[in-house]
């Protein structure tokens, strides 16, 4: 009885002493945040888009995948004496929201900024750890648009070349990808042959909410019709069609344990990603997804298109400003 009260004991305060040591940058003052070991502490950016899912998912569905799979990450690295974690908050930007696959660039619940825009801010935000004496970062943003990760991938290679550290977009690995498409075989093959080419709000998707915010899906994702093809490009004439819901893949075949594996594989395989990288291991020598992705022709069409649109806004606000003296 007395061991395993010690036991337990034991276990408590070694959980209490790793939460110790995972820092919340949002509660801390200046001279917490100076006595933080530069060289024994990691920085961890977690995104999330809003981005419309859907009539049965939430706009911040990826958020909230992005803040649990942080949490898990963090308490992977102090698990180890002597680290430390300073978390941020996280950033609601991000680019190329799945309306776009369509053509679609008002769509309700998609709430994004230009690509220039979140490359510079996740510069200037490497920039501002990077003058700070920060070497380790690595961001946490569970959305997969191409243009995307390519950007992430550029704010980080710009940390890296100027300030000789280990910034890395860990979702854009394609390890991470493989984990996350590793979760489809908990499903039979005919499901599997119905969500297809699922990239968005789909039957894997839908689980992962149903496991994490179960409170924000809504109940008729069980009857949804799906929305099938085998690729990005054939699943670009789907989404054009005026009717389309906001979703790709068969919703209708979630269920919440195929989400818990998904979510399990995804920050497994990211925090033995970043432990391996704190470590010493040179990250570029995994291959990419933002450039695995550039050559895709159904990608690339998509990204035409929506950097046409986002050029046509930048004009605008640029009128705008010239008018107003403001340039």
């Amino acid at each position: 009885m007395r061991t395993a009260l010690t036991a337990a004991i034991v276990l408590v305060l070694h959980v209490v002493s790793a939460s110790a040591q995972i820092y919340r940058v949002a509660e801390m003052n200046s001279e917490q945040i100076r006595a933080l070991d530069r060289g024994r502490t990691v920085v961890l950016l977690p995104g999330g888009i809003l981005e419309q899912h859907g009539p049965y998912l939430p706009s911040f569905a990826d958020g909230y995948l992005s803040e649990r799979v942080t949490q898990m990450i963090a308490e992977a690295i102090v698990a180890r004496p002597g680290w430390k974690i300073l978390v941020f908050p996280v950033i609601p930007l991000g680019v190329a929201p799945a309306n776009e696959i369509g053509g679609k660039y008002t769509f309700d619940g998609s709430y994004t900024v230009r690509t220039a825009t979140l490359r510079a801010v996740f510069m200037d935000l490497a920039t501002e750890l990077g003058e700070g004496g920060f070497r380790k970062i690595f961001v946490v943003h569970f959305h997969l648009g191409p243009n995307q990760s390519r950007v992430l991938d550029q704010a980080a290679d710009y940390f890296n070349d100027t300030y000789g550290g280990q910034m890395v977009h860990l979702v854009g690995l394609m390890p991470v990808i493989g984990s996350y498409v590793a979760a489809a075989e908990k499903v039979s093959e005919a499901e599997r042959a119905e969500n297809g080419f699922g990239v968005h709000a789909d039957l894997i998707e839908t689980s992962i909410n149903l496991f994490l915010r179960p409170d924000l899906v809504a109940g008729g994702h069980a009857n949804a019709r799906s929305f099938t093809g085998g690729s990005i490009s054939e699943l670009i004439p789907k989404a054009e069609d005026g009717g389309w819901p906001g979703y790709l893949g068969s919703p209708r075949h979630a269920r919440a344990h195929i989400g818990a594996a998904a979510v399990s594989s995804v920050a497994s395989t990211m925090a033995d990603l970043a432990l391996r990288i704190v470590d010493g291991f040179d990250h570029r020598q995994i291959p990419r997804y933002g450039d695995v992705t550039k050559n895709d022709p159904g990608n690339a069409s998509i990204d035409r298109r929506a950097l046409a649109h986002e050029q046509d806004n930048e004009r605008k606000q640029a009128t705008w400003l010239k008018k107003k003296g403001l340039q």
